[in-house]
């Protein structure tokens, strides 16, 4: 074979592997859904919230692209779990699109009937009036720089709830005023955790990176550089945060070494930290 011929062959060879890399991000992996399960170390928490269960399910961007039975799906996998508590982390939609607002929040519903409760924050792509006004018809609490105070199993834990345009670190202050020993932010931003470590908030749940969404072999993703974690745990100082890859696409219709996912945090005590 000439050098022309082996070169040729050589590009052929990549184009059919990227070619088909992409048919499978596109028509397999987007769709493989998956129940992550973690144990997360809470500094402090009371022994009686040890093995606390959230689910959490974020990024759904209930679109022309993520179908209504691909949020079916992912809700009746978390569902399943019986989490003690519900956790949303954001974009519900892709671009605010109010086509999708009401039947999103129509197949979310069943996890509103957790026992302790299921509460929600904005993503970037929410909009302030529409996508909470149809979560609060469906049962969830929509916590917009707003906190709450739960009691469960008799000791108090404190949510609090950020949009995603609150950053600064003396607003995230105003919304945790008041707030007891142990408090979990959620932010669908993970880069809060710079703020939240600073103001010795104990947990972060998030959500947005979507894992990367595609990530390439010998690369990475390309957004990863600017989060502190693109799935799964990462600590600062006495706070940890949990980053889920979440349910839907956004841009192109594609996961790539990135399959969907729901949560199971179980909060655990950690006096290590």
């Amino acid at each position: 074979m000439t050098r022309r011929g082996a070169l040729k062959l050589m590009v052929a060879a990549g184009v059919g592997t990227a070619t088909g890399a992409v048919s499978y991000g596109v028509g397999i992996e987007r769709h493989q859904l998956r129940r992550i399960e973690r144990d997360l170390p809470v500094l402090g928490l009371p022994p009686a919230l040890d093995g606390l269960r959230i689910g959490l399910i974020t990024d759904v961007h209930h679109s022309l692209m993520v179908s209504a039975d691909a949020v079916t799906g992912a809700v009746e996998v978390l569902g399943a779990a019986a989490p003690d508590l519900v956790v949303l982390g954001g974009d519900y939609v892709t671009y605010g699109d109010r086509r999708f607002v009401g039947p999103v929040a129509e197949r979310l519903a069943p996890l509103a009937a957790a026992p302790e409760g299921a509460f929600a924050v904005l993503g970037n792509h929410d909009d302030d009036r529409d996508m909470p006004a149809a979560l609060t018809a469906r049962g969830f609490t929509v916590l917009k720089d707003q906190r709450t105070a739960l009691t469960i199993r008799g000791e108090r834990l404190d949510l609090a709830g950020i949009r995603f345009w609150t950053r600064r670190a003396q607003d995230i202050a105003h919304v945790l005023r008041g707030t007891g020993e142990t408090t979990i932010l959620l932010a669908h931003d993970p880069r809060r955790l710079t703020e939240a470590s600073a103001l010795d908030v104990q947990l972060v749940l998030s959500g947005h990176t979507h894992g990367g969404q595609v990530v390439l072999p010998g690369v990475g993703a390309l957004a990863g550089r600017k989060f502190p974690v693109l799935a799964g745990m990462a600590q600062r100082e006495n706070t940890t945060l949990f980053v889920s890859r979440g349910v839907g696409t956004v841009y192109v219709p594609i996961r790539l070494n990135c399959p969907p996912e729901v949560g199971i945090v179980t909060l655990r005590r950690d006096s290590r930290i």
